[in-house]
């Protein structure tokens, strides 16, 4: 594996399973093998990917899962955070045997201090040989403490920032610790135009619409914004529109997993008017 910076289009893997609620591996394969055939540049295992629902030793089968099907061919990135230091150094080694190619977890809670929160990615960066993302999610270091841990945590390289607003967010973080850093975006992609404006280096979406991603990121990539912009909104702007929930059946409507079931407990499924409005957006974009 290169050991060029991360960069481009990372998108967080769904977590398929069949009619008993086991991981489908079969279809968790086909989910990572339409994604490179795609031209992403890397794979994330993440909160998209249900880990909050998986049973631990769930979260390890899906971390090899991944590795053995992308067979060094893209980074894998994983989410190894947990409420205690000790459970995330744990689980970040445990992954990092497996091959992971970098592990990623959020701050510790709001209300922990701030010397707790750098002793954290400070025990991380110590037991691990890996690079960490730093996902800002719900929690916000900002971009002074973020570079502040940077440059503390001799693995702290990278960031994935999503609190809102998203842009600017990305920004700050770019302008604090651009230098020590690779900032990623997040939140679905729905702000990556914007992210890319900044100086985002990439962003982690759904895995459903990986070919409209990757062109948006070639054509920005050409210096041509225009090009990019169109493709973000005629091909991912709709789907995203209908809401995060729809990604699953995206995907079994394109064949690509058995399945379109999340884990119990599920979340409210589309109302009448959301399903025909995903129709007409499938029907639109050629999908099933």
């Amino acid at each position: 594996m290169s050991q060029q910076p991360m960069r481009g289009m990372f998108p967080v893997l769904i977590t398929p399973f069949d009619e008993q609620d086991r991981i489908d591996e079969d279809s968790l394969r086909s989910v990572v093998e339409y994604n490179i055939t795609a031209g992403v540049h890397g794979v994330v295992i993440a909160f998209a990917t249900e880990i909050m629902k998986l049973t631990e030793a769930e979260r390890l089968q899906i971390a090899k899962v991944v590795v053995d099907q992308t067979r060094g061919r893209v980074p894998v990135v994983v989410n190894t955070g947990a409420v205690s230091t000790v459970a995330t150094v744990q689980y970040s080694q445990q992954t990092e045997d497996l091959g992971v190619t970098a592990v990623m977890c959020t701050p510790p809670a709001a209300d922990v201090p701030v010397d707790e929160k750098k002793a954290h990615f400070k025990a991380l960066s110590d037991a691990v040989g890996v690079p960490i993302f730093v996902q800002e999610a719900g929690t916000s270091l900002g971009g002074a403490l973020l570079r502040q841990i940077a440059e503390e945590c001799k693995r702290v390289r990278y960031a994935k920032v999503e609190n809102a607003p998203p842009a600017q967010k990305v920004y700050e973080a770019i302008q604090h610790g651009g230098d020590l850093v690779t900032v990623f975006g997040g939140a679905s992609g729905s702000f990556l135009i914007e992210e890319l404006r900044r100086g985002s280096q990439g962003t982690m979406p759904w895995p459903s619409l990986p070919h409209a991603f990757v062109q948006v990121w070639d054509r920005w990539q050409s210096g041509d914004e225009t090009a990019a912009r169109k493709v973000w909104e005629r091909e991912i702007a709709p789907i995203l529109r209908v809401g995060g929930l729809v990604h699953k059946e995206v995907l079994y409507r394109k064949g690509i997993i058995k399945s379109p079931r999340w884990r119990s407990p599920q979340p409210a499924p589309l109302d009448d008017m959301g399903q025909r409005e995903l129709d007409e957006v499938c029907e639109r974009l050629g999908i099933g």
